[in-house]
């Protein structure tokens, strides 16, 4: 079992509901954010066109920022999700700095979006703990983890899918088992040749793009 996701550029509007949805479901502080939508501009003068491009952590099979954790905080699960152990993290940097994606983000301090204080939403979901740390997308491994315990399945149940995927307006986030040819990420990668992104850099992405 890999788990991945399959983005259909077609589809996306630039809407940034992913955006949003990531940073409400993991009470992110104003200044991080996980995923975001990159505006680009793609051909040659006069034959251009807009390209929505969503960018989060790749959960690489071969993950850069892995081997350079001196303490290890940095890991990869069997499932080949890529997560932080805030414990052991001491916010060296090193991740970042291997990373080709730009997915690794320190939380320096906590900033509230208003002075004065948190807001009740952000008091709520305050996580001390990744203050000082590398923080990173998780393919909100709380939500898989609890669906598969419940028996439902990832990628078509909602409760177990990142929450990315689920509120995406235009349908172009997919998720599911790479490893799974009868899953729908599968598929799509096979039968409308998804792309990943840099893959001169080795590094075998989980996240896959649909361009035509």
């Amino acid at each position: 079992m890999r788990w991945g996701m399959v983005i259909d550029l077609k589809r996306c509007v630039g809407c940034q509901t992913c955006t949003i949805a990531c940073k409400q479901e993991h009470g992110l502080p104003a200044e991080i954010f996980w995923r975001f939508v990159a505006d680009c501009e793609v051909g040659e003068y006069p034959n251009v066109r807009r390209l929505f491009l969503p960018m989060q952590c790749m959960h690489c099979a071969n993950p850069p920022c892995v081997p350079v954790c001196p303490t290890g905080a940095s890991r990869q699960r069997s499932d080949g999700i890529v997560f932080v152990d805030y414990g052991q993290c001491v916010g060296c940097g090193y991740c970042a700095l291997a990373c080709p994606y730009r997915a690794r983000h320190l939380i320096h301090e906590v900033q509230w979006y208003f002075p004065g204080g948190p807001t009740p939403s952000e008091a709520a979901t305050s996580q001390p703990e990744r203050h000082g740390v590398m923080t990173k997308c998780t393919f909100c491994l709380n939500r898989v983890d609890a669906g598969l315990a419940d028996g439902l399945k990832p990628g078509e149940d909602a409760a177990a899918t990142p929450m990315c995927s689920v509120a995406c307006i235009a349908n172009a986030i997919h998720f599911g088992d790479l490893d799974d040819p009868e899953s729908p990420v599968a598929r799509l990668i096979k039968d409308r040749g998804a792309v990943q992104l840099l893959p001169e850099c080795g590094t075998d992405p989980s996240v896959y793009y649909l361009t035509e």
